[in-house]
């Protein structure tokens, strides 16, 4: 972690509604002391449905300071629009693509970051997710 900064999260969706619930979610289960910085990057920039390139960007602006950006998204055109983002270096540097569940993984990304784990660590955190059983 550089100088105390957190690792910032972004939730990519499909939905603007679904990106949002799920910030405001992963905050509340992290809350208890300081929580990392979550933005919302869900639909389109007009409000559809769908990935917008440009509201991404802005949410890993938003988020970075400094100690990487987990970028967590649902499905289809969200894992393509962050990998040409990517690819292209048009995300802050040291973004990462987490390949964890949506939800599961927002709370355990956002729960790590909030105490101060570095970027491999919240990554790890989020992609252990998978493994939660519910039965």
């Amino acid at each position: 972690m550089s100088g105390g900064a957190l690792v910032g999260i972004v939730l990519v969706s499909h939905s603007a509604g679904v990106a949002g619930s799920v910030a405001e979610l992963a905050r509340g289960i992290a809350a208890g002391g300081a929580v990392a910085p979550v933005a919302p990057a869900g639909g389109t920039a007009d409000g559809g449905l769908g990935t917008s390139a440009e509201l991404i960007q802005a949410a890993a602006s938003q988020v970075d300071r400094g100690a990487g950006v987990a970028l967590l998204v649902d499905l289809g055109s969200s894992v393509l629009t962050v990998k040409a983002l990517l690819e292209d270096e048009e995300l802050p540097a040291g973004s990462r693509l987490v390949d964890a569940p949506f939800l599961e993984g927002a709370v355990a990304a956002v729960v790590a970051a909030s105490a101060g784990a570095p970027l491999e660590a919240v990554v790890a955190a989020a992609e252990e997710a998978y493994a939660y059983r519910k039965a």
